[in-house]
């Protein structure tokens, strides 16, 4: 049997998981009273149960039981009862942001005072994510990244190391991205803009690829790269507790070279045990599109 406690915070995105391990065939229960996870998990137990995998959804709503918790985990460890717990976690901004465009009191912020709502929670629950077997940064992922996590970690078994590695490309005249833990400077490289066959194309197209990395440059730069992000990454895991890092690689506009390196940084890290997605966040500025270099 598979049980997986899912939790984390209010709009990180609890409702998608638990949508996703239905899809899955899990039985999936939500915001089940603490009190009574004890007498769910003896049901389980007996044979009368037929389904094997159980997603159970517990966070902020369980309101003052949630300080009992505790208890109830140490207590399932003693009698043998094997749990996973996975927590889904994002910044403080992106949270502020998802509420303001749902429109969606936060459970502890009925005013309206958002950042001290989010604050509390993350105060209070605290300690699920201290035991989680599995954190999921969902800062930078999309819907349909949140069920790949979700799908290569209890579909596929794949070795999870804990870490979102989010690979962002970006155009300089559009600013440096907030959010980026490293910035990589791509603009050495061939610039495509100059070609008036690639102009309108993107560093998804084979054409703009092939130009960017025709002088074997690019070639090193990747190499490079890998080695440094190879090195860092176990650091951050291990001395740092990070579960999320943005890698944005910039050039000047955000269509070619820095679309081009990204891409084929995902693919190579994508060789280390780690979640890797990238993002192209200006790609396709109308500005750019529209000749303005």
């Amino acid at each position: 049997m598979r049980f997986v406690i899912v939790t984390g915070m209010s709009g990180a995105g609890k409702s998608t998981a638990l949508k996703t391990f239905e899809d899955f065939g899990y039985f999936c229960v939500d915001n089940l009273p603490v009190p009574l996870i004890e007498k769910f998990t003896d049901m389980m137990r007996d044979k009368s149960f037929t389904n094997d995998k159980v997603a159970l959804g517990i966070d902020i709503r369980s309101g003052e039981a949630l300080k009992d918790l505790s208890s109830v985990l140490v207590k399932l460890r003693q009698d043998k009862f094997v749990y996973e717990i996975m927590f889904l976690d994002a910044s403080d901004n992106v949270l502020v942001k998802r509420y303001k465009e749902t429109r969606r009191d936060h459970p502890l912020a009925p005013l309206g005072h958002l950042e001290e709502g989010i604050a509390e929670e993350r105060s209070r629950i605290s300690f699920l994510k201290e035991r989680a077997d599995y954190v999921i940064d969902t800062t930078m992922l999309l819907t349909r990244d949140l069920k790949n996590e979700i799908e290569d970690i209890y579909k596929k078994d794949r070795n999870y190391n804990n870490i979102v590695i989010t690979i962002m490309s970006f155009g300089y005249k559009f600013g440096i991205p907030a959010e980026a833990d490293y910035v990589i400077d791509a603009r050495f490289l061939p610039n495509p803009y100059y070609d008036e066959k690639l102009r309108s194309k993107t560093g998804n197209d084979q054409e703009v690829r092939d130009y960017v990395m025709a002088d074997g440059r690019g070639a090193v730069f990747i190499e490079k790269l890998h080695e440094l992000f190879e090195f860092i990454i176990p650091q951050l895991l291990e001395n740092e507790g990070r579960h999320q890092m943005v890698v944005a690689i910039g050039c000047t506009g955000g269509r070619h070279r820095s679309v081009t390196i990204a891409n084929l940084l995902k693919e190579s890290l994508g060789a280390l045990p780690y979640s890797v997605h990238v993002f192209h966040r200006d790609m396709i500025n109308d500005k750019y599109v529209k000749g303005e270099q």
